[in-house]
């Protein structure tokens, strides 16, 4: 385990900035936003939040959840 995860639990896993620089939405090809606090992408535009799952980002629509208007 590194250094920085160490004695992390789920909630806290960090995502590599640079990687987050780098993700789209894969509908839409819009910018995503990270919700740290949820550990999900949330692109406004199809309205989906990707999860982030032990730090690793699930790009697949079918694993996405909807997102209410109020949470855009």
């Amino acid at each position: 385990m590194n250094e920085a995860n160490e004695g992390s639990t789920a909630s806290q896993t960090r995502v590599d900035p640079k990687l987050l620089e780098l993700l789209v939405c894969p509908l839409t090809k819009s910018v995503l936003r990270y919700d740290a606090a949820r550990q999900e992408l949330i692109s406004s535009a199809a309205r989906l939040a990707y999860p982030i799952r032990d730090g690793i980002p699930i790009m697949l629509p079918d694993e996405a959840r909807p997102i209410e208007d109020s949470e855009r």
